[in-house]
């Protein structure tokens, strides 16, 4: 058995905390984003529509790199892109410099999400892997929780009274009226910081098992021809759709139908929707061993139906509470449709979850998808496009036929 590492644990805890600090900001500042640039929601739709599609080029090839050079080399690559496109778009801030700047993050936190399993895996210990991959899920909810709640901070106190000498800081670099870009100041200082950090320390060798590999071969087209794998490809684009369908679009919708200010009850229902989407994970863990995962799945694709009906159609009161609770309901979607698939098909592993790690670019087609027709027909319509993707989640509860199903209490 391999001696843990505490503080190669410390660090990946911490990485990825700041993945979810990059990735999952996007949704308060996009009504500052098009009201600084004068965008309508249709062009807005690019945003995430750049970062998100990184993951569909970069999954696949992240995993290639993986295994020939060291997880260190990959991180320190992956952090330095963090650090150039945040740093440019801070620098330079427009909506042209805006798209390669997520692009670029976006290539780096693919690398980072392929890089940081096998590393989590070695360093905590084989048997002690679950409990370390859901206590870095509640670290990545926390980042998502708290990233908003930094946003309304700084848009609140940058050029303001405020004399602290962070704002002090702040304030000659970060253009009038454009507050919230001081966000990705300080996203180059921390990925910064974690440049060094990594720099620093001497990561341990990390032997790939055969699950973790990705093939380009056989396996891959294997793979491919087999309707399963498609399958469960659209049912990870679906949730992935889904979760970032909502959180870039909630709080222009808070805005342009009840007139509530993105900067303050916008962050905060985007921050409430990431907290109650971890929390969710947690009662998700004692769900799946009271019944089975197919079940599981389809009972909060449901109440997400329900949640986000309530949301789109109900008053302003009902819409602050109806949104949040759809992050309830999708916690457990990401872990239940992942772990169907994997136990759908006896072999190739590794690759498969390359193939579904692909299917993350659904969180650049969907939020794109409802900006263009928002466009067309207004917002609240373009957002029934995610009933169908919740709708697709719901019927993998129906036709999934994993090889091993999850294990129950019951037995």
């Amino acid at each position: 058995m391999k001696k843990k590492s505490p503080l190669m644990i410390v660090l990946i805890m911490l990485i990825f905390f700041v993945i979810s600090f990059l990735t999952n900001i996007l949704g308060p500042i996009i009504p500052d984003i098009i009201k600084s640039f004068n965008l309508g929601i249709g062009m807005a739709g690019f945003l995430p529509f750049s970062f998100f599609i990184a993951y569909g080029i970069m999954s696949v090839p992240a995993g290639i790199m993986i295994e020939k050079y060291s997880e260190k080399t990959v991180m320190l690559a992956a952090f330095s892109l963090a650090f150039a496109g945040a740093l440019m778009f801070a620098v330079f801030p427009s909506f042209r410099v805006a798209l390669p700047s997520l692009f670029i993050i976006g290539i780096g936190m693919a690398m980072l999400q392929v890089a940081i399993n096998p590393l989590l895996r070695h360093s905590g210990g084989e048997e002690n892997f679950a409990f370390y991959s859901v206590l870095a899920q509640l670290v990545f909810g926390s980042a998502s929780f708290l990233s908003p709640q930094l946003y309304s901070y700084l848009v609140q106190n940058v050029h303001s009274e405020n004399t602290s000498l962070f704002i002090r800081l702040l304030n000659p670099i970060v253009p009038a009226k454009l507050e919230w870009a001081s966000l990705y100041w300080v996203f180059a200082l921390v990925v910064l910081a974690i440049i060094i950090v990594i720099w620093i320390i001497k990561f341990p060798k990390v032997e790939l098992k055969e699950d973790e590999k990705i093939e380009t071969g056989q396996a891959f087209k294997e793979l491919l021809s087999n309707r399963q794998v498609i399958l469960f490809f659209v049912g990870i684009f679906a949730y992935v759709g889904t979760e970032q369908g909502i959180a870039n679009w909630v709080s222009k919708f808070l805005q342009t139908y009840h007139g509530l200010d993105p900067a303050t009850t916008g962050a905060n229902v985007i921050s409430y929707f990431w907290g109650l989407l971890t929390v969710g994970c947690l009662l998700g863990l004692l769900l799946l061993k009271l019944f089975d995962s197919r079940t599981v799945l389809m009972v909060f694709s449901s109440g997400a139906i329900l949640s986000l009906a309530a949301a789109l159609f109900g008053p302003a009161t009902v819409s602050m509470y109806a949104f949040p609770l759809t992050g309830f309901f999708a916690s457990v979607m990401w872990s239940v449709i992942f772990s169907l698939a994997l136990n759908s098909v006896p072999a190739h592993h590794g690759t498969f979850s390359g193939i579904l790690c692909t299917a993350i670019l659904g969180g650049a087609v969907v939020p794109l998808l409802i900006g263009g027709i928002g466009e067309l027909i207004g917002l609240k319509f373009a957002m029934l496009l995610l009933f169908v993707t919740l709708g697709y989640i719901f019927s993998i509860g129906l036709w999934a036929r994993p090889l091993v199903t999850n294990k129950t209490f019951a037995g």
